[in-house]
């Protein structure tokens, strides 16, 4: 089998130098480093802004580009090796070291340590930020904006459950490749989960289903616990009790509680049953 080309970036005439021997292309390049500097940043399938939006890059992440051309870079996310188009001036090629990711769903930086302060931009969970020092209760950022210093967790000190950051997310509406309290579909709901409490985590469900935890026999839904995960063809959710499932999704077109039951029955009816339980195991600690 090729390479996924979700977590590889080749194509017929390009590829990354690191697969080498691996594809054939017409020729291989270095990544070049670039940080996302807007709030957040679409990864399309195809360099332009109709083609479907497949995931989403939040502020400061780095991202390996392969190609920059009419507006469009062609590269792979550093965090969970996602590749796609992105739009050039989201990217620079200035980089910082962050110190500190947002820990709530979304805060906003400022240009001065002041709550009125204009203009404020909105920034999201598990955004990453360069720390300089402190201004009583706001951080100072590398670049002199501020943001409000409770809403940030130092990188490396992650703990916490990630069905409690999942659950936060109920009402938020659905969107295809989202990744944002501003929208969020159902393995970006997964992935901001785990990403927020220290844990990796792929970006698609069925990268999830293979990587995440141990399978689980469960006859009649029964014997299921809170963070267990559960598996549809191109869908996931999580356990928030024995009963409830916590999952974005299109039938709803936003973030839901509901119990387990009620969605087998639905979801079962248009795309077929469960095809999957994971229960995961110790935190892998990736910032």
């Amino acid at each position: 089998m090729p390479p996924d080309p979700r977590l590889n970036a080749y194509r017929a005439d390009i590829a990354d130098a690191r697969l080498q021997g691996e594809v054939e292309t017409a020729k291989f390049v270095d990544g070049e480093p670039r940080q996302i500097l807007a709030p957040i940043v679409n990864v399309h399938a195809e360099p332009h802004a109709e083609a479907q939006c497949t995931s989403q890059a939040l502020y400061g992440e780095r991202v390996a580009i392969f190609e920059d051309r009419e507006g469009w870079a062609w590269g792979q996310l550093e965090h969970d090796g996602y590749v796609g188009y992105l739009s050039g001036g989201a990217l620079s090629a200035d980089l910082t070291e962050p110190t500190h990711a947002v820990a709530v769903l979304s805060t906003y930086l400022y240009a001065a340590p002041g709550i009125k302060t204009q203009p404020a931009v909105a920034v999201y969970l598990n955004s990453k930020l360069s720390v300089s020092d402190t201004d009583g209760d706001f951080a100072r950022l590398a670049d002199g904006r501020f943001v409000w210093a409770r809403h940030l967790r130092l990188l490396g000190d992650e703990t916490g459950d990630p069905a409690s950051v999942a659950e936060q997310f109920q009402h938020v509406p659905y969107l295809w490749g989202g990744k944002s309290q501003a929208g969020v579909d159902c393995s970006g709901l997964v992935q901001l989960s785990y990403h927020a409490t220290g844990r990796d985590c792929p970006r698609d469900s069925d990268m999830i289903e293979a990587a995440i935890g141990e399978p689980l026999l469960i006859n009649d839904l029964a014997g299921l616990e809170r963070g267990d995960l559960v598996f549809w063809k191109g869908h996931i959710g999580m356990m928030l009790d024995a009963e409830h499932l916590v999952h974005a999704n299109g039938h709803h077109m936003s973030t839901v509680i509901e119990p387990l039951r009620d969605a087998v029955s639905r979801i079962g009816k248009l795309f077929g049953p469960v095809t999957g339980f994971r229960r995961p195991g110790k935190p892998n600690i990736t910032d």
